[in-house]
C-alpha cells in the first residue's frame, strides 16, 4: 500500500510537467508553421511577380511547402483552425484558438512577431 501511495505521489508530481511540455511543444510547432507560411508566401510572390498587399490563397502558399505534411495537406494548425488566405509582405497571425489554448505556456512575447 505504501508503494502504491509513493507511485501516486510521483505521478501527481510528474503529470503536470508532461502536460506543460506537450503544450509548449504544440506552441513551438505553430510558431514554426507560421515561419514556414511566411517563407512560402515570399517564394510564391517572387515566382509570380506579386507585389506587397496582393492576396495569396491557401492553395497558392501550400504549394510551396514540403509535400506529405499536415500543413501542406490541410492548411490548418494543430487545433483544426485554418491559417487562411494571406497577404504578400504581411506576417501570418496566430489563430485565436491556438493562442487561447496555449496561453499558459506561450505569452505574447513568445508569438512575436506573429501576434
Amino acid at each position: 500500500m505504501i508503494v502504491v501511495a509513493i507511485i501516486a505521489l510521483l505521478a501527481a508530481i510528474a503529470v503536470p510537467g508532461f502536460v506543460r511540455a506537450r503544450k509548449r511543444s504544440q506552441a513551438s510547432r505553430i510558431l514554426n508553421d507560421l515561419r514556414l507560411i511566411d517563407s512560402a508566401i515570399d517564394q510564391y510572390a517572387i515566382e509570380t511577380s506579386k507585389k506587397g498587399g496582393d492576396p495569396v490563397g491557401v492553395t497558392d502558399w501550400t504549394n510551396y511547402l514540403k509535400k506529405d505534411t499536415v500543413l501542406f495537406a490541410t492548411g490548418q494548425d494543430l487545433f483544426g483552425d485554418d491559417y487562411g488566405a494571406q497577404t504578400v509582405d504581411q506576417l501570418p497571425h496566430v489563430p485565436a484558438t491556438a493562442k487561447t489554448n496555449l496561453a499558459p505556456v506561450a505569452d505574447d512575447s513568445f508569438w512575436s512577431p506573429y501576434n
